[in-house]
């Protein structure tokens, strides 16, 4: 069933298509576009969530912040297969440091999305997947360099740099990797290999503090009034990014992120005109 919310009311309507096919269909082809890149894909999730199976604005966050949380579960055991933990435990000091941040930020943004009214979240969410489509490009396109920062000013701006992204996140019901990673590189000089992994380390807790402030929500009902739903989808999207995986590199990256980039600017005028 999907609900209406405008921040206090919540009216019941006839709900789209939401075959488990659909949502594992749909699950697998994100995972794939995802992985290609090195990505979890609930960036490009999220419009399908509002669009293609019309969950409302904070219905779609909370249902792909859960999907999320399968999909980086799942992904942060594999990821130690190739980034082995005595690689990433000397530094453990990012992890800490970005998680001041973002676990409030979480909290903070999760808070905003359940206070906001329907039309001004559309419109919240079509700005940050514009923001996403650019960093998508920095990222992978362009050649972060690192700020040559330390000591108290690195300790800062790592927090400053975690809660924002903990905001993003929360609100927009993804792991934030587009923007963790670069801020890794950025702030501590690690390689993109190593700051994937550690960017897992940080999405998780800082998911997990997000959810847990949406299950306060009257709309946290829409897991459980849709639960076929989110599992075929989670299980199409974790096939999807193990394959993408796979596909890693078969497309060259000066291709295919302007194409996803493209794909996110659109997305986001389809839910800016939700609004």
């Amino acid at each position: 069933m999907k609900q209406v919310h405008d921040g206090a009311t919540l009216a019941s309507v006839v709900p789209p298509n939401r075959r488990w096919m659909a949502a594992a269909g749909a699950g697998a082809g994100v995972g794939v576009l995802g992985g290609m890149i090195g990505l979890g894909g609930a960036e490009f999730r999220l419009p399908l969530l509002i669009g293609m199976f019309g969950f409302l604005a904070l219905q779609a966050v909370i249902v792909n912040k859960a999907l999320s949380l399968i999909v980086v579960a799942t992904a942060l055991p594999a990821r130690l297969v190739s980034v082995p933990l005595a690689e990433l435990a000397p530094h453990w000091s990012i992890v800490v440091n970005l998680l001041a941040g973002s676990l409030v930020g979480a909290y903070l943004g999760a808070t905003w999305a359940t206070r906001m009214a329907t039309r001004t979240l559309y419109r919240v969410l079509a700005v940050l997947l514009v923001l996403i489509a650019v960093a998508l490009l920095a990222t992978h396109l362009g050649h972060v360099q690192p700020a040559d920062l330390d000591g108290p000013a690195q300790a800062i701006a790592g927090v400053l740099a975690g809660a924002g992204i903990g905001i993003v996140a929360a609100l927009m019901g993804v792991a934030g990797g587009e923007l963790l990673i670069p801020a890794i590189v950025l702030l501590y000089g690690m390689n993109i290999k190593i700051a994937g992994s550690l960017s897992l380390a940080v999405s998780l807790p800082t998911m997990l503090v997000a959810f847990a402030r949406y299950s306060r929500d009257k709309s946290f009902t829409v897991l459980a009034a849709n639960k076929t739903f989110v599992l075929a989808m989670a299980a199409g999207s974790i096939i999807g990014t193990v394959a993408g995986g796979a596909l890693l590199g078969v497309v060259p990256a000066a291709v295919l992120v302007p194409l996803l980039a493209l794909l996110l600017l659109l997305s986001a005028r389809k839910v800016w005109q939700h609004g």
